[in-house]
């Protein structure tokens, strides 16, 4: 049987080290830049474009020929693995295909051999960017909420509701930690990501927790006395090989799309696959040793 709790104290180290590290790189990128996240055209507004060359063009030129042409403040992306470049403008349209058939001639102009091809357009009206913005940290929030609630009354515990609350808020601060630190973008297909990766973290750990109910009230049945860590070590165990193949499956999925999804699915297949790894871990870790800070060590049953 493997001791789970051994490592209690240097996986609550690494945890809490990623958390208060992500807060830190957040003020830091606040301060110096003036924003930390970067966010994507659903939650800035304005018009974004992803065009495909057949030769590589570098973004500062392309940004260049933009602000000569009147689009200042434009941004680009490129993309390592292949000669894709994103650009977006803060000029909203109703008719993206034609500022995209006109960003096209310019980049063609100044360009003239090289191929030009539109893979993906969209345009955001800037008014709907705050209600889009609100709905999605509501979302966040509403979910961590509801689960906490389901928690504690699906076993009636303040400490399982504290410690699945812990888990979930660790887990989200994962995925926008690494997003933080890579510069990615934060869209809604991430934020989508992020609240389907509570709900599989929340799975996994509701397993636990009714393994360690379950032993419990079969050591109260059986009149036998175990000391409560000892019961969570058990329980935990018993669950450990059907949480790892379940998120081994998992992840394989989530990695294939990473890797064959296309740039559209990029992030979203990112956030699944590290926060299936790290709802699997807190599952494991946090959730359990949360919950154990309410009961005395010593306590036997």
């Amino acid at each position: 049987m493997i001791d789970v709790f051994k490592y209690r104290y240097i996986t609550a180290l690494i945890s809490l080290s990623i958390m208060v590290s992500f807060f830190g790189y957040y003020a830091y990128l606040t301060y110096t830049r003036g924003y930390a996240f970067n966010y994507s055209v659903d939650f800035d507004g304005g018009t974004q474009l992803r065009f495909k060359f057949d030769k590589q063009i570098s973004s500062s030129d392309i940004r260049a020929l933009l602000e000569k042409e009147g689009w200042s403040g434009a941004t680009t992306r490129e993309f390592s693995y292949s000669q894709e470049v994103l650009i977006r403008v803060k000029d909203f349209s109703s008719d993206v295909k034609t500022v995209a058939n006109r960003i096209r001639e310019v980049i063609k102009a100044s360009n003239p051999d090289v191929s030009v091809e539109l893979l993906e357009s969209e345009s955001i009206r800037p008014s709907a960017v705050e209600s889009l913005r609100l709905k999605s940290i509501l979302a966040l929030v509403l979910s961590l909420l509801a689960m906490m609630s389901y928690i504690a009354f699906r076993y009636w515990s303040v400490a399982f509701a504290v410690g699945a609350f812990v888990s979930l808020f660790h887990d989200a601060i994962v995925v926008l930690a690494l997003f933080l630190l890579l510069d990615r973008e934060i869209s809604v297909n991430v934020i989508a990501a992020v609240v389907m990766l509570l709900g599989y973290s929340i799975n996994d750990t509701i397993v636990v927790f009714s393994r360690i109910r379950e032993n419990i009230e079969e050591m109260l049945r059986l009149k036998k006395q175990m000391v409560f860590d000892q019961i969570v070590t058990l329980s935990i165990n018993q669950t450990l090989s059907r949480t790892i193949l379940t998120s081994a499956a998992t992840a394989l999925t989530a990695f294939a799309m990473l890797i064959l999804g296309g740039e559209s699915l990029r992030d979203l297949s990112l956030a699944l696959l590290v926060g299936i790894v790290f709802g699997t871990y807190s599952s494991i870790y946090i959730a359990s040793s949360v919950m154990m800070l309410f009961h005395k060590e010593e306590q036997a049953l």
